[in-house]
């Protein structure tokens, strides 16, 4: 299983102290891994199972990407850049 790099990196802003940038799939699942919401919704559910199928090769890194940012984005933490 090898990793699979998204075209530009997600930057992740939990707070101003706080900035993460996500480059690639397996990154993405680590990361949605760690701050697992109490209730994941559908978008959380959906940027897990978009980045282990792009992992597995079922699904291109642009869809995860995608997915990744969508979930990002709903939780509030997509940084500014």
């Amino acid at each position: 299983m090898n990793d699979r790099h998204f075209s530009a990196p997600v930057e992740i802003e939990l707070d101003p102290d706080h900035r993460r940038s996500i480059a690639s799939v397996w990154e993405g699942i680590e990361f949605l891994s760690e701050i697992q919401p109490i209730k994941p919704g559908p978008r959380y559910r959906a940027a897990l199972r978009a980045c282990r199928d792009a992992l597995d090769g079922w699904q291109s890194t642009v869809e995860a990407r995608r997915a990744f940012v969508a979930a990002a984005r709903e939780a509030h933490i997509l940084g500014k850049r």
